[in-house]
């Protein structure tokens, strides 16, 4: 049965947009059959996943306004081994034109509904606010995955993003639930990484992913290529935490 997750965090530059990618990479070197959705607007995603996103014909912004069927809109991501649905800057129309909608927070869950059995796991990489686009993927998910860095303005947003997540949970979506959080950007050897990771625990408990994404060239440099880094570097310790992410969300999966 299909899982779907977003990877939320409303504060930028947490790896949101890193871990989308590469997870999906991961999962689909699993033998998993993975879509990425991307739901932000600047469309890295689509950009780290090879496609130019200034040329694509079909992007989320038509199937979302009901100019075409999602399954036009799906591409192949070369080099990467999941599917995409890719996005520019013509998702901000979107946003304004479902603004004018009724039941407009479940546009995209009903989309997803059409295809969702083709695949095992759909990703959607939410962009890095707390807007309407964001409300969809959370309403269409069945968890959310927090990448965060472990610092203390990041707790903050954390705790905004928990209370929209439960509020979701209560009044629209009730199967939505935290799946984990991800520590990025990871460096044991900060004392305010080891105290904000104490935090976390604390509060959070198992929700914390035992694998943390440390700092990495390689894994920096792989979305210039348009690649996720298992097909930049596959050696790289980026592309093998993400890796070991996939199987530790795998295995999570088997006990639920």
């Amino acid at each position: 049965m299909v899982r779907i997750l977003s990877i939320a965090n409303q504060k930028g530059g947490v790896g949101k947009t890193t871990t989308s990618v590469n997870l999906a990479a991961s999962l689909a070197r699993y033998k998993k059959k993975v879509l990425l959705v991307d739901l932000d607007p600047q469309g890295n995603a689509t950009a780290g996943s090879g496609v130019v996103k200034q040329k694509c014909r079909f992007t989320n912004y038509h199937f979302l306004t009901e100019r075409v069927n999602i399954e036009r809109v799906i591409l192949e991501s070369a080099n990467c081994g999941y599917k995409l649905l890719p996005a520019n800057g013509d998702l901000i129309a979107a946003e304004v034109a479902l603004m004018h909608e009724s039941e407009r927070e479940r546009k995209l869950g009903r989309h997803l509904e059409k295809i969702k059995d083709n695949f095992d796991y759909i990703l959607i990489d939410c962009p890095p606010s707390l807007n309407l686009l964001t409300v969809n993927a959370l309403v269409a998910s069945d968890g959310v995955l927090i990448p965060m860095q472990c610092e203390y303005y990041a707790l903050e947003g954390l705790s905004a993003l928990s209370s929209t997540i439960l509020n979701i949970s209560k009044q629209i979506n009730p199967k939505l639930r935290i799946e984990g959080i991800l520590r990025t950007m990871y460096d044991p050897r900060s004392s305010l990484t080891n105290a904000v990771s104490a935090q976390l625990r604390k509060y959070f408990g198992d929700k914390i992913y035992r694998v943390s994404i440390p700092r990495n060239i390689r894994l920096a440099e792989a979305p210039s290529h348009g690649m996720p880094a298992l097909a930049y570097d596959k050696r790289s310790k980026g592309a093998i935490a993400y890796l070991a992410l996939a199987s530790e969300i795998l295995k999570q999966s088997k006990r639920d």
